[in-house]
């Protein structure tokens, strides 16, 4: 029974928990010979799980024994080491232990005010980030849902540095009467780079296409193309790692060109970034240094557990600029601390940041 309070005794809270990390380690046990794929059917899974709303509540441990006894048929074994269907990572347990803690923390990562640790956290990751994939010390991170809003971040912060170059403030006076944004894409651009631009207001039929090979690289010569009927604000978005071949654009051709006509360059590798931290498949990425922001998910190759989406931006002026916001009751550090929001659309989320230092275990794994 619960406390007077409706709280959970220290007793009871420690049975909850041990019910749950045994119902874990039981699925972790079978993931390599379960089958791949679900074993329920929508429909017998809404059976089993939706059941009516009860007047009285039930004892913590027969919720979570009946939601992992229900659940499990309708479970996809894409952590497992038969999985080959989409880019789906599978999380290292040094990554799950972490996830749990983070769980039991309870942290609100928003500002540093509300959680130290969980800024440090963040901050100690980005640099160790940073330095895996060879890009700018210095540069922005936020921690992100994934490749979807990693790029949203990119190019939100694009959309902020081109039109300041022009004179406008699009935070303060938003898009009405701003200069026109040209967007720039490969002809097999990933669909979240279309999504984010329509939720940062430039649209996805407007974006010029640029032409690509048999196996959905831009070719730069179309591009530079391209460049030359833009005029103004422009954004230029590349590949590392086409969804459906895992052809890299040429990054070190494509760079000199954005550059030259004052483009904003952004880098959409969701898997394919991750090629950095290999000698043998570092030269698919040369050039992407040169880049101005870049996408990435921490939950593929790094093995972390969903969510975990990586945003990075070479300015992080601009990244912060594009989405500080400023209150009254907010006790902010103005940049001498780490306020995880500054860098990232959201405010109150987990601290994903903990999930992303297994310092010591990814030492002896190859990512």
């Amino acid at each position: 029974m619960d406390s007077p309070s409706g709280q959970l005794t220290r007793k009871e809270g420690a049975s909850v928990l041990d019910t749950a990390v045994a119902r874990a380690q039981e699925f972790l046990a079978g993931l390599a010979t379960r089958p791949v794929r679900a074993k329920a059917t929508v429909s017998e899974l809404r059976e089993r799980l939706g059941q009516p709303l009860g007047e009285l509540g039930l004892a913590p441990e027969t919720v979570i024994s009946e939601l992992a006894r229900d659940a499990e048929p309708g479970l996809v074994a894409s952590a497992g080491p038969r999985y080959f269907g989409f880019v789906i990572g599978g999380s290292h347990p040094a990554a799950v232990a972490a996830d749990w803690l983070t769980s039991a923390w309870d942290q609100n990562a928003g500002l540093s005010a509300t959680s130290p640790a969980a800024a440090v956290v963040e901050e100690v990751a980005a640099g160790w980030l940073l330095d895996l994939l060879g890009l700018p010390k210095g540069a922005g991170v936020g921690f992100v849902t994934g490749g979807q809003m990693a790029n949203f971040v990119g190019l939100c912060a694009g959309r902020h540095a081109v039109l300041e170059r022009a004179g406008w403030n699009v935070e303060e006076e938003g898009l009405q009467g701003a200069p026109a944004i040209e967007v720039v894409v490969g002809d097999e651009v990933h669909v979240t780079i279309l999504s984010a631009l329509r939720m940062l207001g430039l649209g996805s039929r407007r974006a010029r296409r640029v032409a690509v090979d048999g196996q959905g690289r831009m070719r730069p010569d179309d591009l530079a193309r391209v460049l030359r009927d833009c005029a103004g604000p422009t954004l230029v978005c590349v590949q590392a790692g086409n969804v459906n071949t895992g052809a890299f654009d040429p990054l070190d051709d494509i760079a000199p060109v954005a550059r030259e006509h004052g483009a904003w360059l952004h880098v959409d590798g969701a898997f394919g970034l991750w090629a950095a931290v290999s000698p043998e498949l570092r030269h698919h990425v040369a050039g992407v240094g040169r880049a101005d922001s870049w996408a990435t998910d921490a939950h593929k190759w790094l093995n972390v557990p969903y969510d975990c989406g990586l945003a990075i931006v070479a300015d992080p002026a601009a990244q912060r600029a594009a989405l500080t916001a400023r209150a009254s009751y907010l006790v902010q550090t103005e940049g001498a601390e780490r306020d995880p929001f500054e860098w990232v659309p959201e405010f109150s989320r987990r601290a994903r940041g903990s999930r992303s230092t297994r310092r010591s275990a990814a030492s002896d794994d190859t990512v």
